[in-house]
């Protein structure tokens, strides 16, 4: 048999002993679960942009286990079970990749996730287009994705000059509302707008927001620990310092002082 197949029953064969035999497994909910598989999903994340793939590998079977865990529940539910989870992914891929099962042609991925977003509405019956969009997402991560959503049927920027024309624009008018006095509902309206065109801005120059922004709060944690740790060194606290001394000591964390592993994380 091939070792995929069987490491896959053995997780099949192990799941159902567990859910039969466990005190915690055998109480579990879809419902209960589902807090725990965030956190897990999470943990991927973090794993992928640590870049740490004996991590990935780990989180990977972590999620699997959920993944798992969800059909089991399904099958006892009467629902679904797994090979109708395996085979309804499987459709989904024929159906989505008509340039691989099917005589289409594509050029690039551009086209391929045009495709994807035409197919959705014209085959899977989709009612909207940011139908597919989790309002659960975190805010700029949405925002992307929504930009991603209607670019693929054609509502988008024709260039990323005109894509960060549109940030220029949102940010006059951003500085304009912070002229005006009490102003605070406008100012944070204009604040959003902004945020939104950088988002979509990220489509035309291929960076997802969600990743840079996270790499950067990464980055800014390693410098300000190490400011912090500095601050220890010289038998106070940070706030202690001044802000000629932190400047200083960030402009070292910025040289890669900061990024050594010493530094609390």
């Amino acid at each position: 048999m091939d070792q995929r197949l069987e490491a896959f029953k053995r997780l099949l064969d192990i799941m159902d002993r567990v859910r039969a035999g466990c005190p915690w497994d055998s109480t579990q909910t879809i419902e209960s679960l589902r807090h725990l598989t965030i956190e897990e999903t999470y943990e991927l994340s973090e794993a992928i942009l640590a870049e740490d793939l004996n991590e990935v590998k780990k989180e990977l079977g972590d999620l699997m286990l959920h993944l798992v865990f969800y059909a089991k529940i399904g099958s006892e539910k009467g629902a679904f079970d797994i090979t109708d989870v395996l085979n309804g992914i499987c459709e989904k891929m024929i159906v989505r990749h008509p340039h691989i099962f099917g005589s289409e042609r594509v050029e690039n991925a551009e086209q391929v996730e045009q495709n994807w977003e035409k197919i959705k509405l014209e085959k899977e019956h989709n009612r909207s287009v940011l139908g597919g969009v989790p309002a659960g997402l975190p805010s700029l991560l949405k925002a992307y994705r929504m930009h991603q959503k209607t670019a693929g049927v054609g509502f988008r920027w024709p260039d990323a000059e005109a894509a960060w024309n549109k940030v220029e624009e949102e940010k006059r008018e951003l500085f304009e509302e912070l002229r005006k006095p009490d102003n605070h509902e406008n100012i944070e309206a204009e604040y959003g707008d902004l945020l939104f065109a950088l988002a979509a801005y990220g489509i035309y120059i291929g960076v997802n927001p969600d990743d840079a922004l996270e790499k950067t709060d990464r980055k800014f944690r390693q410098r300000f620990n190490y400011l912090e740790q500095k601050a220890k060194e010289q038998g106070k606290g940070v706030q202690h310092l001044s802000i000629e001394e932190m400047l200083a000591l960030w402009q070292e964390a910025k040289l890669g002082n900061g990024n050594k592993k010493s530094v609390a994380q």
